[in-house]
């Protein structure tokens, strides 16, 4: 039901797109989102990495999945995101 929800009737949230990286919780997972920026100085383009921990309501997600999450209400201590979609499952 939540799914079915757009992102114009929930106003504008941020959305990331990453690698689930552990589902060992209940309904959690650990989502390992990657981006790119400019240094400033040296013009460089460098690579950092950010962990998120998301709500996972049918536990559908596996390690090396990559999922959309977007952000919504605190749900506990650290779960500020939700899993909106599964974009890619991991082969086996």
């Amino acid at each position: 039901m939540a799914e079915t929800q757009t992102t114009e009737a929930r106003g504008h949230r941020k959305v990331r797109q990453g690698t689930v990286v552990s589902n060992k919780m209940d309904k959690s997972i650990v989502v390992r989102v990657l981006r790119t920026y400019k240094h400033p100085i040296y013009q460089k383009v460098m690579k950092r990495t950010k962990n998120y921990m998301a709500h996972d309501e049918q536990n559908a997600c596996k390690e090396g999945d990559v999922v959309r999450i977007m952000e919504c209400r605190p749900l506990s201590r650290s779960k500020r995101w939700r899993v909106v979609e599964v974009i890619s499952r991991k082969e086996a």
